[in-house]
């Protein structure tokens, strides 16, 4: 659903955060730090990116708080729930990620951000041991007690909006299941049953979220936005959702490479992706049915860009069908490397008269570093898009998600296309300035 030109806030902005880990506190330390302009925010397209609106002698390019209403960083409010009871200065530190210089000069607003009791089953995510949780309750309990924390937080720090961001461990791989996912009624009968194997923690979340004027944010692979009865929600409480999954490393490559030999005409014979990892979410990852999860999301990419029913000749082949390309994920947990995360990505192409070729990607990044200033995207843009009257699936938010929203039950394919994505994002802040959506994706 799209609407008109977004409405200006007025008041201040509360970010929930479900997961006081790695990601979280590198996001909310980065704000705070920002804010008091000690440090900049780098790699966030809402504070740094430029586009075009207007043509001709009316061509201007703008960052995007020039064109659209966005939330001051100086207006955001932070929450969060976690297994682990650590605040978020103790969980900083702990998580290695950044520096204790660039944790210390907001130490005192860090301290004060204690994490809330989760709503947590340990059976979607076996290797976490924290007893900050709810305890033993049903589904529906965690819903009631969902909804409590975010009216309590609202009333507490007097914010006018929540958003609601999901930054946990991946949990185990739920299939759809029509009986239970196709609507509302069908979803809150199972979690009034307390349906432990189809109702994940996270749906849980996403649905207080969306009961209480939130938007949801799934930065995860779990399946939780992705049903028809969060899209049949989201369209009641006119909230926007986005896809899953933050984009962040090798991803970000498949996604932006891809579309060169592509372009290029070139064939693919194969692509083998590995990654290794070691913090907390490394841990979870190493639980074959967590990493299920994210094996999903992760192929998900390429298929959709280098498909093999609309070149036969370059993309039809390499696998034992013979009929498409070879595609391989892997994920290792590996300790040392802590949040240092390395891909290497190994691609097969050939060329001219079948000739092969290879290239080899090793990018050695850093988990959080590249998910903090999503986050604040993914928060501010999905704000807006409240603002504007925007409900339902906002697919111009898949340039900073893994697995953009499709809806598969109509055939739809989602788009992946990195520079595709990108005219999705320009047109939707054109539409919400007030301006005119001139960009087409070919």
């Amino acid at each position: 659903m799209t609407a008109n030109k977004a409405k200006a806030p007025n008041g201040k902005l509360g970010v929930m955060i479900v997961g006081l880990g790695a990601v979280s506190t590198t996001f909310i330390t980065g704000v705070m730090m920002a804010r008091k302009g000690l440090a900049k925010p780098v790699g966030s397209m809402t504070q740094y990116d430029k586009i075009r609106v207007g043509r001709g002698e009316d061509k201007k390019y703008l960052h995007y708080k020039d064109i659209v209403p966005l939330a001051d960083l100086n207006d955001i409010e932070f929450a969060a729930w976690d297994v682990y009871p650590a605040n978020a200065y103790e969980s900083a530190i702990n998580c290695e990620v950044l520096k204790e210089k660039d944790i210390d000069p907001v130490k005192d607003e860090l301290l004060k951000i204690k994490p809330m009791k989760a709503a947590f089953d340990k059976n979607y995510a076996k290797r976490l041991e924290g007893d900050n949780t709810m305890g033993d309750i049903t589904r529906w309990e965690m819903v009631e007690r969902l909804r409590e924390d975010i009216r309590k937080f609202k009333e507490e720090t007097g914010v006018e909006r929540v958003v609601v961001l999901w930054a946990a461990s991946t949990e185990v791989y739920v299939p759809v299941d029509e009986k239970i996912h196709a609507t509302v009624e069908s979803l809150e009968k199972a979690m009034k049953e307390d349906d432990r194997e189809h109702i994940a923690p996270s749906m849980c979340y996403a649905y207080a979220a969306l009961k209480e004027g939130a938007p949801f944010i799934m930065g995860a692979p779990n399946t939780t936005v992705d049903i028809p009865a969060m899209w049949e929600l989201a369209e009641q409480t006119k909230m926007p959702i986005a896809g899953k999954d933050f984009k962040t490393g090798q991803t970000l490559v498949k996604s932006g490479f891809a579309p060169i030999i592509g372009t290029r005409c070139l064939g693919l014979s194969g692509w083998f992706s590995t990654n290794i990892l070691g913090n907390r979410d490394g841990l979870v990852l190493d639980e074959p049915a967590n990493f299920r999860t994210k094996e999903v999301s992760k192929l998900s990419t390429l298929e959709s860009i280098l498909v093999p029913e609309n070149q036969p000749d370059l993309y039809g082949h390499g696998n034992d069908e013979d009929t498409q390309y070879y595609h391989k994920v892997r994920i290792n947990y590996y300790p040392p490397r802590n949040d240092n995360k390395e891909g290497w990505d190994n691609i097969d192409i050939f060329g001219w008269m079948g000739y092969p070729m290879q290239i080899k990607i090793n990018f050695l990044c850093r988990d959080s570093i590249l998910a903090a200033p999503l986050c604040l995207d993914l928060v501010l843009l999905s704000d807006l898009a409240a603002r504007a009257g925007r409900y339902g699936t906002q697919r111009f938010l898949s340039f900073f998600l893994k697995s953009p929203m499709h809806d598969y039950t109509q055939g739809e394919v989602p788009v992946n296309h990195l520079f595709q994505q990108y005219v999705m994002l320009k047109n939707a802040i054109r539409e919400m300035g007030g301006y005119e959506a001139d960009e087409e994706i070919d």
